[in-house]
């Protein structure tokens, strides 16, 4: 992709994202019809415990998700229902195949929406936090797409929920200081990796059955983009990474025998209260731009309802602020790494629908929290809507 004088009102030393993309598994799971199909397929019969995931899936938000688990793996693979049997081998099985096959999906469309071609990407930025192998998911997902093979791969393992925008952080390094080059970020989960029947001695494992989702998101990005034959839609301008010290047990997963073992400290939510702002107005101080939160768009990633109702709150956005956020936890669920580009997706979407002219800039924040507990914020303007 090369450069000429249609490229010089953007600024070469910041890197823009070119492209976006996703790609979700088959399996589409209704919120509404989640709780009779969750303990029918795990056999399982405990009223309190139904009840309970019945509430919860009220208070999530979430409609619709969609996820690599299905009738068929679980008849192949009855064990992972049971307790007390070891079945990480399987579940990796499973989980390495299933991701590499999502990032392959998510990468073709963006690269098709991007408008280059597989041999111009330079560097590969891959996250995932759903599975673990020698070689790595980044070298499958680069044979997989034709990559060259002097194609530069990072990994980015276990950021959890942080590990979309971290990617972007990375990514956005990356092309700054490779003049001329492609990066594609790419991002797969899927909750196999932890998937547990009901059990009245882990009621928290309910959490995650009523709030997350499977699915891969891609980015490309660069610098000095060429008008024409590629469209503009992010400058990432600059970006920050703190984590909050002695939090390390609030967001808690370990890889046993049976899977990962993921818990949720019910503070989360006033933790990233407590912290937001103090982390937002850093980024914004180091970016050295002024302006009212209100006059930014916020992407978000949606860890759930309770996280975003308290950042409204703390921050006095204006109602609609988060409904990028909120639309893509409602239709995908909390998909970890990925959501963060589903999130931008509704970002240009809503632009669109509000009747924004094309090439008009609006500065804006994209974040995530993570496992550390970690923030996560990037400092962006929206260039083409």
């Amino acid at each position: 992709m090369g450069s000429g004088e249609l490229c010089k009102k953007f600024d070469s030393k910041k890197a823009i994202i070119l492209g976006l993309g996703k790609a979700l598994p088959h399996q589409l799971v209704l919120q509404d019809f989640l709780v009779d199909a969750y303990f029918k397929i795990t056999n399982r019969h405990d009223p309190d415990l139904k009840q309970k995931l019945v509430r919860l899936c009220k208070t999530t938000s979430v409609k619709t998700r969609y996820v690599v688990m299905s009738e068929e793996i679980l008849a192949q693979y009855p064990e992972l229902a049971m307790e007390g049997v070891p079945t990480v081998t399987q579940r990796l099985d499973i989980c390495n195949s299933a991701v590499t096959e999502m990032a392959i999906a998510a990468s073709k469309s963006c690269i098709e929406k991007w408008g280059g071609a597989a041999s111009d990407i330079t560097h590969l930025v891959y996250v995932s936090s759903s599975e673990a192998r020698l070689p790595g998911g980044d070298l499958f997902l680069a044979k997989g797409l034709g990559l060259r093979p002097d194609t530069q791969r990072v990994m980015l393992y276990f950021s959890g929920c942080s590990g979309g925008v971290a990617g972007l952080r990375v990514a956005k390094d990356i092309a700054e200081n490779n003049p001329g080059s492609r990066v594609l970020l790419a991002t797969s989960e899927t909750t196999i990796i932890g998937y547990r029947p009901p059990n009245a001695d882990r009621p928290y494992d309910l959490v995650g059955v009523a709030l997350f989702g499977d699915g891969a998101g891609a980015v490309i990005i660069g610098t000095n983009p060429c008008v024409g034959s590629e469209t503009p839609l992010f400058e990432l301008h600059s970006s920050l990474q703190r984590f909050l010290p002695d939090t390390e047990k609030i967001i808690d997963g370990r890889l046993t025998e049976e899977g990962i073992s993921f818990r949720l400290d019910r503070e989360l939510p006033q933790i990233i209260e407590d912290n937001v702002q103090g982390f937002c107005d850093e980024l914004m101080g180091v970016s050295k731009v002024k302006m009212d939160y209100n006059k930014l768009f916020w992407a978000v990633h949606p860890g759930g309802p309770a996280i975003l109702n308290r950042m409204e709150k703390k921050l006095a956005l204006l109602p609609g602020k988060l409904s990028a956020s909120r639309k893509a936890l409602a239709d995908y669920g909390n998909a970890s790494s990925n959501t963060i580009v589903y999130v931008l997706e509704y970002v240009l979407e809503e632009a669109k629908r509000r009747g924004e002219k094309e090439g008009e800039e609006q500065w804006g924040l994209i974040l995530a929290f993570g496992p550390g507990i970690t923030f996560e914020g990037i400092l962006a303007r929206s260039l083409t809507i």
